[in-house]
Formats: C-alpha cells, sequence, structure tokens
C-alpha cells in the first residue's frame, strides 16, 4: 500500500513543479479535500461506491472545488484516485505527497517537544540550528510536554536530539547503573 501511496503522490509532485503550481497552496487544497472525506461519511460512501456513476462522482468533486478554489491539477488528481477506486488511501497519498514535495523543494520537518511554550526568538533560534545541522529549510511542529521538566526534544526524520532534563537525567540513570 505504501508503494503504491507514494507512486500517486510523486506522480502529483511531478505535475506541480512542472506547472510552477505554489505547492503550499496545492498542499493546502489537497488537506482540505482529504479532511472533507474523513469528516464526511456520505461523501466517502459515494466517492467508494461502484453502483454510482464516474459523472456524478466527479460532479461532488466538482462542487468541493468550485468552494476551495482548487488547481485544475488537483482537481484532476482527485477525479484519478476516485476513478481507481483509492479513496480509502486519500490520508496516505495526502501525507507522502507532503513527504515528496518538502523533500523536492529542500525542505525537513522538525517536531518540536518543549516543556513549555517556546517564544517566537527561541523558535528562530532553533529553527537556523536545525538548518544549520541539516543544510535544509525547516518545516517545524511545536507541542508542549511539561514532563520533560525542560529544555526541548527535537525529531528530524528518524534522527531525535534530546536536550531535555528528563533525557538527561535517563541518561545519568543509564550511566550509573552501567558503571
Amino acid at each position: 500500500m505504501a508503494a503504491v501511496s507514494s507512486r500517486y503522490a510523486r506522480a502529483l509532485v511531478e505535475v506541480v513543479l512542472e506547472q510552477r503550481l505554489d505547492a503550499d497552496v496545492a498542499r493546502q487544497q489537497l488537506n482540505s479535500i482529504a479532511e472533507a472525506v474523513r469528516e464526511s461519511g456520505d461523501l466517502r460512501q459515494v466517492w467508494e461506491s461502484p453502483a454510482i456513476s464516474a459523472e456524478q462522482k466527479r460532479s461532488v468533486l466538482d462542487a468541493i472545488v468550485g468552494q476551495i478554489g482548487a488547481f485544475k491539477a488537483v482537481r484532476n488528481f482527485v477525479a484519478v484516485i476516485i476513478d481507481h477506486r483509492r479513496v480509502p488511501m486519500l490520508n496516505d497519498i495526502v501525507r507522502q505527497f507532503g513527504i515528496e514535495i518538502d523533500a523536492q523543494l529542500g525542505f525537513v520537518e522538525a517536531k518540536i517537544s518543549s516543556a513549555r511554550e517556546l517564544s517566537a526568538e527561541e523558535k528562530r533560534g532553533l529553527e537556523s540550528q536545525i538548518e544549520r545541522m541539516t543544510g535544509k529549510k525547516v518545516r517545524t511542529h511545536y507541542t508542549s510536554d511539561p514532563g520533560l521538566l525542560g529544555g526541548v526534544v527535537v525529531r528530524v526524520g528518524s534522527t531525535i536530539y534530546d536536550g531535555s532534563v528528563r533525557g538527561q537525567l535517563e541518561k545519568m540513570k543509564q550511566q550509573l547503573i552501567t558503571a
């Protein structure tokens, strides 16, 4: 399934880049359509039903596209998803599209957890530090976790940088146990 999602996502990335569309806008439009499918069982049922004609499914899609003002490429992409009965995979495809487009544009995603809400200045400092480490532009997602006691934990891909007090205490504990 992941290979299929990647194939669809890469196809849309190619179209977005070839047509020089705004990648962030395309991502938002795709997310809006996927959210509509997640929130509406009726919509999901219509798009997944083999009893409903492709024309009827596309007219529902066109109504949604008209409301959000989606690019024609995004509309056509979702029509292909519907026609090929891949609607159950839409969330995976949208997530993979985000990963693929970020990779093409030189972005890396960083998830940052801190014990408290960080100031704008602290966020900028962290982001510039991550950019220096990775050599890429950064898209950040911040969360608060009071259990960290202090400091931050940064996850970039599968790499975790633990600068939290809890992490330091855990490291000290392991050193004492092995000593």
